[in-house]
Order: structure tokens, then C-alpha cells, then sequence
């Protein structure tokens, strides 16, 4: 949910990984733990949601003869870093909520998405930065 910012999304995508999982069966490697597994196809399946969401979001936006009215900002602190979270790319959204919520260390999340370790460590970094920043401006 965290990385979609849609509750019916997010099960959609939970169980369209699934299935994913179940079709791929054949080409897992049984040698090593399921659940990272698993995770990489949820993941790459939320981030690739989050990313066409966008991208129909910019063609409505153009075609749109007004802006829509801006949505009322939700209170308190958690709401508020949820939003913040919700702000970020999904890319980096995903890095900081493996680190953070499910606990990966940063090498478990390169294995993960099959990104090297510094690219991880650079996500977190500038996913953190813009999340302190987009904090430090609501609060000023």
C-alpha cells in the first residue's frame, strides 16, 4: 500500500504477484528463501503500477481544462510522512519502505531488485533527503 498509495491497488498487485509467483514457479531457485522472492515480484509489480499511474496522471493533467482542486492535507505526523512518502518516485519510495518497514538490509534489497548495493544506498539517501525536506516545509 505504501509504495501504490491505493488500498484496492495494492491488493490487486498483491494478488496478481501472486499468480505471477505461482506461474514462475518452475524458474525459482530452491536454494534460497521465498519470501525475498516473492517480494521482488510484488515490488517491481507496485513500482511499474506507480509508475503508469503517473504517467496517466501527466495525460489527464494535460488534457484537463483546469486543475483539480487540491486535496485537503491530512493531520498529524504520520499522516503527514505518509503523504510525504506518497510524494516520492516509486522507486525510492519502495527502497525506503524495505528498509524501514520490512526491515531489509540494504544488500537484501539490491539482491531484492536486482539493483546494485550502491544504487540502493543512493535511493535511501535521496528518498530520505526529499522526505526530511517535504517535512521541514510543512512544519515551517
Amino acid at each position: 500500500m505504501l509504495v501504490v498509495g491505493d488500498a484496492a491497488a495494492a491488493e490487486d498487485i498483491a494478488q496478481e504477484s501472486f499468480l505471477a509467483a505461482v506461474r514462475a514457479l518452475d524458474r525459482f531457485d530452491r536454494r534460497r528463501p521465498f519470501g525475498p522472492w516473492l517480494h521482488r515480484i510484488a515490488v517491481n509489480r507496485a513500482i511499474d503500477w506507480a509508475r503508469a499511474r503517473a504517467l496517466r496522471r501527466e495525460l489527464a493533467e494535460a488534457e484537463a481544462p483546469e486543475p483539480a482542486a487540491p486535496e485537503r492535507e491530512p493531520a498529524g505526523h504520520t499522516q503527514r510522512l505518509a503523504a510525504a512518502l506518497a510524494g516520492l518516485g516509486p522507486e525510492h519510495r519502495a527502497v525506503i519502505v524495505l528498509r524501514y518497514l520490512f526491515e531489509y538490509t540494504p544488500g537484501e534489497i539490491a539482491e531484492l531488485l536486482d539493483l546494485p548495493r550502491g544504487t540502493v544506498n543512493s535511493r535511501l539517501r535521496r528518498g530520505l533527503d526529499r522526505l526530511e525536506a517535504v517535512m521541514r516545509e510543512e512544519s515551517d
